[in-house]
């Protein structure tokens, strides 16, 4: 009993270890922040790289796509794929956005995507490892990105940013789908802003 104990100590430990994540601001304020109730959201997956190697997003779906065919055939190589896509415009930003909102409340500042706010926040994806799962061993994905706060008008004038290095992507039971761990990575990164916004803007 006591070994079960010890056992199911260490795996949490684990767990709650692996969640720990900072913001860091690598230039510009939050001033701007004031007073506002909401804030567009942007995905950006131009700059993404995978795994350790760096691989681009080409190399990412190339390699998941042979080793998928290789062992599950053809047709599910594009399933995928399909999911791949989709997740990127859904999931990944809906998780984000989602999170973001639970954990934001005062001050009130409402994340969504294709809104009017002033300002909008650009979520550049610099570097994802997907994670895996096998049952009792897993690993959860990572998330690096960097958080551009800019004028929607004005794309170009960026007022804030922030990295985020490494957001895991997991739950307690384990995720067994790569895209859903990253999914879980984006909404970590939406937690953890919000978290980080509540607290600067006291």
């Amino acid at each position: 009993m006591k070994t079960r104990l010890f056992t199911a100590a260490i795996a949490f430990m684990a767990f709650t270890g692996a969640f720990a994540q900072k913001m860091k601001v690598e230039s510009g304020n939050l001033d701007f922040l004031k007073g506002e109730t909401e804030i567009n959201v942007v995905f950006n997956y131009e700059k993404a790289t995978f795994y350790k190697e760096n691989m681009s997003e080409e190399e990412y779906v190339e390699k998941r796509q042979k080793e998928i065919g290789s062992d599950k055939g053809k047709a599910e190589a594009e399933k995928w794929t399909k999911d791949w896509n989709e997740s990127k415009e859904g999931s990944f930003i809906d998780k984000f956005i989602d999170i973001f909102n639970k954990t934001m409340d005062k001050p009130k500042i409402k994340a969504s995507k294709g809104n009017t706010a002033k300002y909008t926040v650009i979520v550049e994806t610099v570097w994802i490892y997907p994670g895996w799962y096998g049952g009792v061993m897993k690993q959860p994905a990572k998330v690096s990105t960097l958080l551009k706060f800019v004028e929607t008008a004005n794309p170009g004038k960026v007022l804030l940013t922030i990295s985020s290095n490494e957001a895991p992507g997991d739950s307690f039971m384990g995720v067994g789908n790569n895209n859903d761990r990253i999914a879980e990575g984006y909404a970590k990164t939406g937690k953890s802003l919000a978290a980080f916004l509540k607290k600067k803007m006291k």
